[in-house]
């Protein structure tokens, strides 16, 4: 029997770099590939953008599946990126809602739609970058999604949607690795992408500047409407809710005498409400679209450490279930700026349980 095939998403990034040098120092037949999945900027913006997705990404990619010498694809996914991804992004701003478009990318793009091509290939596994760890448990007979061993890179809290088949074949070899270990290996092999910087922002918004990518790409228009205090008080004019998430108090445009947060969007009012810090920290959210990986499903009183946002540090919680597929989440202490449309991920120690998004 020849060596197991492995489809490595590859992004110009170190880590995927490396991932794909590692799975070939460990017997596996690489094949490379780049997920084409914004072509619409121009060549300029994508080359300056950097992001996962970007013409210079495919450059960097190319350059080191030659040096590794493995076959190298650049895979058009630019549709289902645009449905799932996109179109996403924009119909939750509209709702009120902060998506998470990372991990509907990891969910639909990365992992659905790869997998489901390297499976037409013939090809056994796919594998990513990702700081994160996949096992399988015996006793359980299932496989688990356990952090990285470097805490600070951790990627976990983004991929929680991957379901038991999904973990089946995949491969993530970087997560027994700190970054600095990575970029020694990355010299070692003679990758030019050695010391390139991480990217951070989201790969199809330029500037960070959400407001104005949702002004040029929507049919809607952005109408303005009324900042209320918590007992429905008018206080002001805002420029649009989709400017606004929970939590912020800079950039209100309008100033109070004293700090005043965004404590909730009203998109069925067109309203922003605003209150004192005090009145943004809440104990309890409830969740639905839920996606459990190292248990079947969740139990009354089961106790996690649950992580609201991929920044934020993990808190002791109770979840309970409730009919129609949600959970309710009550927390030990209260949580600041529990933000709906945000991914809520509960943790056992090292090991992710499940996920699901905050209504």
């Amino acid at each position: 029997m020849g060596s197991k095939k492995v489809m490595v998403g590859m992004s110009g990034g170190v880590d995927s770099s490396v991932a794909a040098a590692i799975l070939l120092q460990q017997g596996y037949e690489v094949i490379g590939v780049t997920l084409q999945i914004w072509q619409d900027m121009d060549e300029e913006t994508q080359k300056s953008e950097g992001g996962c997705c970007s013409l210079s990404a495919v450059d960097d990619a190319r350059r080191v599946a030659n040096k590794l010498g493995i076959p190298y694809y650049v895979l058009n996914f630019k549709d289902i990126f645009n449905k799932s991804v996109i179109d996403y992004f924009k119909e939750e701003y509209f709702k009120g809602r902060t998506p998470n478009p990372c991990i509907a990318c990891n969910r639909h793009v990365k992992w659905q739609a790869m997998l489901d091509k390297a499976v037409s290939m013939g090809i056994d596994y796919i594998a990513t970058g990702h700081y994160a760890k996949v096992l399988f448990d015996k006793e359980t007979n299932r496989y688990v999604l356990k952090k990285s061993v470097t805490d600070r890179k951790d990627q976990t809290y983004a991929l929680y949607n991957l379901t038991q088949e999904q973990l089946s074949r995949t491969l993530m070899p970087i997560g027994d690795y700190s970054k600095d270990e990575i970029r020694n290996m990355a010299k070692e092999i003679g990758l030019s992408v050695a010391t390139k910087p991480d990217s951070q922002e989201i790969c199809f918004i330029s500037d960070n500047d959400y407001g104005k990518f949702l002004s040029e790409n929507c049919d809607k228009k952005i109408i303005p409407g009324k900042f209320v205090d918590t007992k429905g008080n008018v206080l002001g004019d805002h420029k649009g809710i989709v400017h606004y998430t929970v939590g912020q108090r800079k950039g209100l445009g309008i100033a109070f005498g004293k700090p005043m947060f965004v404590v909730a969007l009203d998109a069925e009012n067109n309203t922003v409400v605003l209150g004192d810090d005090r009145e943004v920290f809440s104990s309890e959210l409830t969740a639905s679209d839920l996606n459990f990986i190292s248990v079947e499903k969740p139990y009354d009183g089961m106790r996690v450490g649950a992580k609201i946002r991929y920044s934020s540090k993990e808190a002791p919680a109770t979840i309970y279930v409730l009919d129609n597929d949600k959970v309710r989440v009550v927390f030990d202490e209260p949580q600041r700026a529990i933000t709906p449309g945000q991914a809520v991920v509960f943790y056992d120690g090292d090991v992710v349980v499940g996920g699901g998004t905050i209504d």
